[in-house]
């Protein structure tokens, strides 16, 4: 997938789900991982002509793994001019060595998540971009589906009223297969985590089902996508369909 390409579905993002207005000033969560590192792209590009001007900040938690490189993201955040934030936690050795916690996902998101927004904030941000693609959205809905027997998934936009931050998921039509696609062909400089509970969740689970089920009944992850923003969930903001004229961003 070429940057035109991304650039015009994190556009119609943003544009139907009105995820930017002028003056925002937004975090992006950077994982290391390829999502983050095509979201921070692509909103890079949109900055330079998007009719909205928006400040962007890269912000990743280092959770304290050792072996976890950041030089490569922080030459690229500068070949941007992207000013890039990395904030250094022990969260690792809390929750494997203090804690030796036998189900670490939960709990670590939690304090990954609150040590984010703590820097989101000082960094003066009032939005935080996350990385969720397409089939992110719809493994969500099967999780949710198979564990909480609700159809939910997460919302493009959402207002944190105790944070006073909005999250925004400008990939959310863009399928994982592109963003693998995008990650090869601007060989982003992914840095890939030693967690030693990567790959193992229940999250791997629903990524695998749905690879299945998109084998044997082709087409299926795409009706099951549009179930979910047709699907009139709590929580999603209206969706407002754009048409634009001749610019095709």
């Amino acid at each position: 997938m070429k940057l035109q390409q991304l650039m015009s579905l994190v556009r119609k993002a943003i544009d139907e789900y009105e995820m930017i207005e002028e003056g925002d000033r937004i975090a992006v969560g950077i994982s290391g991982g390829k999502d983050s590192l095509t979201l921070l792209y692509a909103l890079r590009g949109l900055q330079r002509f998007y009719p909205r001007h928006f400040e962007l900040e890269a912000i990743t938690v280092d959770l304290g793994h050792k072996n976890f490189d950041l030089s490569k993201i922080q030459a690229l955040c500068q070949d941007l001019n992207v000013p890039y934030t990395i904030v250094k936690t022990e969260i690792a050795s809390i929750i494997f060595d203090a804690r030796k916690e036998s189900n670490p996902c939960s709990l670590c998101a939690k304090m990954r998540k609150g040590a984010l927004n703590d820097a989101i904030k000082q960094r003066g941000c009032n939005k935080v971009a996350y990385a969720h693609h397409k089939d992110d959205v719809i493994e969500t809905m099967l999780l949710s589906l198979i564990f909480e027997g609700r159809f939910h998934s997460f919302s493009p936009r959402t207002y944190l009223d105790r944070m006073d931050l909005t999250v925004i998921r400008p990939l959310m039509f863009v399928n994982e297969a592109d963003v693998i696609g995008f990650q090869n062909k601007y060989h982003l400089p992914v840095t890939k985590s030693s967690c030693p509970a990567d790959g193992f969740t229940k999250r791997e689970y629903a990524k695998d089902m749905l690879r299945q089920l998109n084998l044997e009944f082709p087409g299926v992850k795409e009706r099951m996508f549009s179930a979910i923003i047709n699907g009139n969930i709590e929580g999603w903001p209206e969706r407002i369909p754009h048409t634009r004229g001749k610019s095709n961003h």
